[in-house]
């Protein structure tokens, strides 16, 4: 008995699972006691099977959301399941509560989010215009959904279930607008700063909360089972909802003060308190016979939104929510779609009948509410085709329906069909309805065909006069907070000083101050770059773009700089992805008529300069030290795609590690070797700007090349026409025609994203040559020019020595004489063209030799770093020879 006894203690603690796969069990075996492994398993595999599906949507421009349904239809019976044995090994019957549980937990947590990211001061910038839109695209859709029920009912629905329950899900579904995939959509073509951006929004979120209403109400109205209980049923639920945003609002907001949540983001305690609300929520609603996502629906809409505590929770729970939880609450949705019973002709006749019905609800009604409300048939129409996006909203709404035995799997399979061709077809239709080119942003009026983009205001005010050639409008990128330093650096070089040094006040003279009097007051548009990435906090981010101006600490560092600088400087911030920063910032700098863009570069590390090539050079760090992909290597595609895509002059400084910002309001000595070109004629204009500063001395050299053969025997050839052609095939990256600015003519040439040209013809160079010609001797013998009687300029001239230089190995040449002047020079700014387009040497051999003098094998972004600045800018750079190097580019309108 004692025996019998022992034994059965010991069964009873056999811990479960024990042995497992090297037992021989099959991991895969679901057993309640243990359901942890499957649902890993499970778990697994849909995230994978989304993952990969988003790949492939990602190149056709669709949101996440079709790529997570799709996994979760072909999971189901309708693909994987045909595979005999999938269904009942990986997802048997009896798993699909547990998956289910942690999928409903999924949805309420993002619900909450969807709370979160609704913002009621978009819809109170734009009221009337939102609640006609956001009303006629409910009204609408809700009719032809009632009148398209009663076939669909009389077909395909048992009779035991009421049809006005059926009628009101259908209205429901027709009626609904995705919000979350909305705002996605939007982002990702380009229209959040649009109008049409603007009132889809404020449209959208109406419908949201329209929508959500209805389904609350149809919901108590099937629980209820009378009409009484479902009015009480409603009565309670809007007691509970103006509770929550009266009285917890106000409490929620005033623990986040107190707790210093709205200064430095959420506590512990604060974030503790917001998910017991969450859940208390939602337990409410589902138990007064709403569902639970109501309930946490309205705990994100009492998060008070100061400070951006939103978005900071949002920041904290949007990943697991989007990556396991939603992809699972879709995948149970896959499961319960069976594209395989639509077998017959009636039951595609109806399919399409649902398809056409929802998208002429959604697109007609508010194509027309738009049109009468001002906007042009284009507009309007684009305002249709966004609204009619369905998503993820509708497939929430369908799940309760079926949930509630209101849906038969064979209606429910239609109308996730129907889900997924109206999300399809969202983008490809904007696309097509509103080109880039016809967009108007907020305040825009609407210009004429073919006008420039522009607008005429700012074409006059990016003209530069030829009578006082300062370019005084900038555009200051700001990416990280490590380029403060090295914007405020650029941005101070170009400004005139706040008053002369007192070692040389007494040279200044009357008739200098009245000319710096009629110098154009500076300005600076400083533009701030925010990722916009696939997470909701992200979206969140962008639509509350006018707060962040406020409280972004990039930006109130660079105004504080403006401000102690007594410098004009109007504060931007653009969210947009990562690939698209450098289109942002051609068209920011375009609407803006800026004359300059200033991009600062900073190394990641920045030890002292190197004087030799033993030691770590200025170029490993400027490269990003060891490694395959650098965080520099990734900035400089960023920077090549700005040079490449400007129709703005740019300027690009480069810290090599000895701090030049830091002191940039001593003296400072500017060295620009001149090799010709318009990239180099705007760098001549910039010094001879620079140098309207007291404190700018420049010392210009124009470098010209003689084929000799050195008493050493080495040579320099030139490089063969087959070379150059060899170089431009594999460095192109677009064509288009070429009109230097000032040249005269119209001149055909290749532009590439890099500094690697097709060969010049002849016409071209003698265009180019003449241009140079004529810009050398504007400023190395201005008494021959119209500039004689400009006496800024004569005492900016007077601190430029001007000299010509020729050697066979002029970059050799430059790099000496750089090195010459720093050991005379406590602080030198070396200035240099960006590409040596239309000119007429090619540096390819001396580079050569430079990179073998210089270059240690083993760092990687050479090229990267050649393609970004040049060959002069790199040579600068791999001796060691500045402070600070400074490459521009010059514009030119014809580049794409």
């Amino acid at each position: 008995m004692s025996s019998f006894s022992l034994s059965s203690r010991l069964s009873r603690r056999e811990a479960t699972g024990e042995g497992g796969l090297i037992t021989g069990t099959n991991p895969a075996a679901f057993t309640t006691s243990d359901p942890l492994r499957l649902w890993i398993i499970q778990v697994g595999i849909i995230i994978v099977m989304a993952q990969l599906l988003s790949l492939v949507l990602r190149k056709l421009r669709q949101p996440k959301v079709i790529a997570e349904v799709l996994g979760g239809i072909l999971l189901g019976p309708t693909a994987f399941g045909r595979i005999p044995g999938f269904t009942d090994s990986i997802f048997p019957p009896v798993s699909l509560p547990y998956l289910s549980l942690v999928a409903n937990i999924g949805l309420c947590l993002f619900l909450f989010l969807v709370g979160l990211e609704i913002d009621a001061n978009v819809v109170a910038r734009n009221a009337r215009m939102s609640a006609v839109v956001s009303l006629a695209g409910i009204a609408l859709p809700f009719g032809l959904g009632s009148i398209l029920s009663i076939p669909l009912y009389h077909h395909f629905i048992d009779p035991s279930v009421h049809f006005t329950y059926f009628m009101l899900f259908t209205g429901v579904a027709y009626s609904i607008t995705a919000f979350p995939v909305l705002c996605r959509v939007l982002a990702e073509l380009k229209l959040l700063d649009t109008n049409v951006g603007i009132i889809v929004l404020s449209a959208g979120v109406g419908n949201d909360i329209i929508g959500w209403t209805l389904l609350a109400l149809s919901v108590a109205l099937v629980n209820a089972g009378s009409g009484l209980t479902a009015l009480w049923i409603l009565l309670v639920c809007i007691a509970f909802t103006i509770f929550l945003l009266l009285p917890v609002k106000f409490v929620m907001r005033w623990l986040a003060r107190k707790t210093g949540s709205i200064e430095n983001g959420p506590t512990m305690f604060y974030m503790t308190v917001v998910m017991i609300l969450v859940w208390a929520c939602a337990f409410f609603t589902d138990s007064i016979g709403v569902n639970a996502i109501f309930g946490a629906f309205l705990a994100g809409l009492v998060v008070p939104r100061e400070g951006g505590l939103a978005i900071t929770l949002t920041e904290k729970l949007e990943d697991m929510v989007s990556i396991v939880f939603l992809p699972l609450y879709f995948t149970l949705s896959g499961l319960n779609t069976n594209l395989g019973l639509l077998d017959n002709g009636i039951t595609w006749a109806f399919t399409i009948a649902i398809i056409a019905f929802s998208f002429a609800g959604k697109f007609g009604g508010c194509t027309i509410a738009a049109r009468v409300s001002g906007y042009g048939w284009r507009e309007s129409s684009t305002v249709g085709a966004l609204m009619s996006c369905k998503g993820l909203v509708e497939l929430i709404v369908l799940n309760v329906g079926l949930q509630a035995g209101i849906l038969s799997p064979r209606v429910f399979s239609m109308f996730v069909l129907e889900t997924l061709t109206l999300t399809f077809m969202t983008t490809p239709l904007v696309m097509a309805l509103y080109p880039p080119e016809r967009r108007l942003r907020v305040g825009e009026a609407a210009r004429p065909a073919g006008g420039d983009e522009r607008g005429q205001h700012d074409e006059k005010a990016s003209i530069i006069n030829e009578e006082q050639p300062w370019r005084h409008r900038f555009t200051v990128v700001l990416d990280k907070l490590d380029h403060i330093p090295s914007a405020m650096a650029l941005t101070q070089l170009v400004l005139p000083p706040l008053s002369p040094p007192s070692d040389i006040m007494s040279t200044t003279t009357k008739t200098e101050g009245m000319d710096k009097r009629k110098i154009p007051e500076m300005s600076v548009e400083a533009l701030q770059l925010i990722e916009l990435s696939d997470r909701t906090s992200a979206m969140m981010k962008s639509s509350v773009a006018d707060s962040l101006l406020h409280t972004d600490p990039v930006l109130g560092i660079f105004r504080m700089f403006g401000e102690l600088n007594e410098l004009a400087v109007t504060t931007s911030l653009s969210v947009v992805p990562h690939d698209d920063f450098a289109h942002s910032i051609a068209q920011h700098a375009l609407r803006h008529a800026s004359h300059l863009v200033l991009l600062p570069w900073l190394p990641p590390t920045a030890p002292a300069v190197a004087d030799t090539p033993d030691t770590a050079t200025s170029w490993e760090r400027v490269a990003g030290g060891k490694g395959d992909k650098s965080p520099s290597d990734i900035h400089s595609q960023f920077v090549r795609g700005v040079f490449a895509q400007s129709k703005t002059d740019v300027a690009l400084f480069i810290d090599t590690g000895d701090r030049m910002g830091a002191r940039v309001g001593v003296f400072m000595h500017v060295f620009l070797p001149f090799f010709g070109g318009p990239d180099d004629r705007l760098a001549l204009a910039f010094v001879v700007q620079l140098c309207l500063n007291p404190r700018m001395t420049a010392t210009v050299v124009r470098m010209t090349k003689r084929d000799v053969v050195t008493d050493a025997g080495e040579g320099l050839e030139r490089p063969s026409v087959v070379h150059l052609e060899d170089k431009a095939e594999t460095g192109l990256r677009a064509q288009a025609p070429l009109t230097p600015r000032g040249d005269g003519p119209t001149v055909t040439s290749t532009i590439a994203m890099d500094t690697i040209y097709g060969r010049p013809t002849t016409e071209t160079r003698m265009h180019s040559d003449t241009a140079d010609n004529f810009a050398w001797s504007k400023y190395a013998h201005p008494l021959d020019t119209a500039h004689a009687d400009n006496s800024a300029m004569r005492h900016a001239l007077s601190r430029i020595h001007f000299s010509d230089a020729q050697s066979p190995a002029p970059l050799h040449t430059a790099l000496r004489q750089a090195r010459t002047l720093r050991e005379t020079t406590s602080r030198l700014l070396i200035v240099a063209g960006r590409s040596r387009r239309l000119a007429k040497e090619c540096h390819h051999g001396e580079m050569k030799r430079l990179l073998e003098t210089y270059y240690r094998p083993g760092i990687p972004g050479v090229e990267g770093m050649r393609k970004t600045i040049g060959d002069v800018g790199t040579a600068m750079v791999l001796g060691g020879s500045a402070g600070a190097v400074v490459v521009l580019q010059a514009a030119d309108i014809a580049v794409a």
